[in-house]
């Protein structure tokens, strides 16, 4: 099979370089670190000019029984420097290296009704790429959440959201500060420790109860993207100190994280690759798109009884299920200052693949696991270099439907040319046309065929003659996915149902 090697795979490559920078316990912490996460306090915002918070969900909450809420959080900050050597083993030891007066904010999404919460709070550390607070990872696992009856909290746990940064919104206290002025972030040295102390205030609230008294029984980290940078060092160096949460999702985080101080120049200083450590007694799962894998490839390890990772065939970091599931919510609170994607005019649309069924998947694994249940099945290395020559599709990973019985090409990787920095985040598909669309120049703008010679798209109606045929195929293909553990049942059912009203076949 012939490697297909782009400037796709150098864009990708940066992307990852530019975002990077942007009940059980685990190992004894080093006394001098054990000032984390002490005794946050808990209060209700000001109504503000907006009323309300900044990144208020735009769709109705109401009709699937949740309700949402915002909290300040303050208190007193540890800040962490390295103690010892820090190598590509994850096992990273801390010491407290100062302190900081902080006030910050939880947004928090709950059932309405306590019988319907499964007990489980997925509390997501905010990401700040774009220059203002985004929820990536709520927007992916939205369908589990709200139909398994989760909580959901995002945290400002970084400067940037609460101050501002390059972009035209400065912060939450520049949006609106008759609601936010009184918020104090002392830089990201301290997002660590401000982490761990809103997961220790869902369990002990000093204060009002974010979660209106539901019983926290697993309380589970999540960060994708920049966050998952910061996600990949607070499970190496401040879990075992903090002993805060149950599990972590790091969704999409490159082969080098994030550094303890919060300073972007030392990411140059951090263990390259930083792996994760595998002697927590807490679960750690790492999903990586299509996108990730050439800037996180190096720092792939034998999966552990502690740590799983996943590789999904036909993904992007960002998708055009998040897109359009995010973008209403951003432009309530961002208006037209909201983060652009900038694609060139007359290139090829974002990849609309399986992201989000695998993250279902995995949020659903990971809940069982952090509560002492099976660990998830492994998957298998992706190559984004070798492709299948007639579908353009990447090989090996974990590959769900639409691309075992693909109608499309669906991948991470994009040629960025005259597009704004984001563009490459949000890979690429190409429907099977006859070569129809613009982009379908046999040139690093063709996701089905980036380079020469050129190879014809396939022809649908070749590979499936009826619609009963790809209906059938899907339908097989779904059930192995739900049987190999990478598919929940209830979006496998989903999955046939598109296909049964899709006109594809014959």
């Amino acid at each position: 099979m012939p490697a297909r090697l782009s400037r796709r795979s150098v864009t990708a490559t940066a992307l990852g370089a530019l975002l990077c920078g942007a009940l059980l316990h685990g190992p004894q912490a080093t006394p001098a670190a054990a000032a984390a996460a002490t005794g946050p306090t808990l209060t209700v915002p000001p109504t503000g000019s907006h009323g309300f918070p900044f990144l208020a969900a735009a769709e109705d909450l109401g009709s699937y029984g949740y309700t949402e809420s915002e909290y300040f959080l303050s208190g007193t900050a540890t800040s962490y420097a390295r103690s010892g050597l820090w190598t590509s083993d994850g096992r990273w030891n801390v010491r407290a290296s100062g302190t900081a007066a902080y006030k910050s904010r939880l947004l928090v999404r709950r059932p309405t009704d306590p019988a319907r919460f499964n007990g489980t709070v997925v509390v997501e550390w905010l990401n700040v790429s774009g220059q203002i607070d985004l929820s990536p990872d709520y927007w992916f696992e939205r369908d589990e959440l709200l139909r398994q009856g989760y909580a959901w909290v995002g945290v400002s746990a970084q400067a940037v959201g609460v101050n501002g940064g390059l972009g035209d919104i400065k912060g939450l206290k520049g949006w609106d500060p008759a609601r936010y002025g009184s918020l104090v972030h002392p830089g990201d040295a301290f997002a660590y420790d401000i982490f761990s102390q809103a997961g220790q205030a869902l369990r002990a609230p000093n204060g009002p109860d974010p979660l209106g008294g539901l019983p926290v029984r697993t309380l589970l980290a999540d960060g994708e993207s920049q966050s998952a940078g910061f996600m990949t060092t607070y499970v190496n160096a401040v879990q075992p100190v903090s002993r805060v949460y149950d599990g972590f999702m790091v969704h999409s985080n490159s082969a080098v994280a994030a550094p303890i101080t919060g300073a972007l120049a030392d990411t140059l200083l951090m263990p390259n690759p930083s792996r994760i450590r595998t002697d927590l007694t807490v679960p750690t799962f790492v999903v990586l798109t299509e996108t990730d894998v050439p800037g996180a490839a190096a720092a792939r390890q034998p999966d552990t009884a502690s740590v799983v990772h996943w590789e999904l065939a036909g993904t992007a970091h960002g998708d055009q299920w998040a897109y359009d599931l995010g973008r209403p919510t951003v432009e309530k609170s961002a208006g037209p200052a909201a983060p652009s994607a900038d694609c060139a005019a007359g290139s090829a649309p974002f990849n609309d693949g399986p992201g989000h069924w695998a993250m279902n998947a995995a949020l659903r694994h990971l809940a069982g696991w952090a509560r002492g249940g099976a660990r998830p099945p492994s998957g298998q290395p992706l190559s984004t270099v070798l492709r299948d020559p007639a579908t353009g599709l990447a090989t090996g990973g974990v590959r769900l439907p639409d691309v075992t019985v693909p109608t499309r090409t669906l991948t991470g990787l994009r040629d960025t040319t005259d597009s704004g920095v984001f563009c490459g985040l949000y890979g690429a598909r190409d429907p099977w046309n006859g070569d129809a669309d613009a982009w379908d120049r046999h040139d690093d703008g063709d996701p089905s065929d980036p380079s020469f010679p050129p190879t014809a798209e396939p022809v649908l109606s070749r590979l499936y003659p009826t619609h009963a045929d790809y209906v059938d195929k899907v339908r097989t293909a779904a059930q192995r996915s739900v049987d190999a553990g990478y598919l929940l049942p209830e979006d496998a059912t989903a999955i046939v149902a598109a296909a049964q009203d899709s006109g594809i076949g014959g």
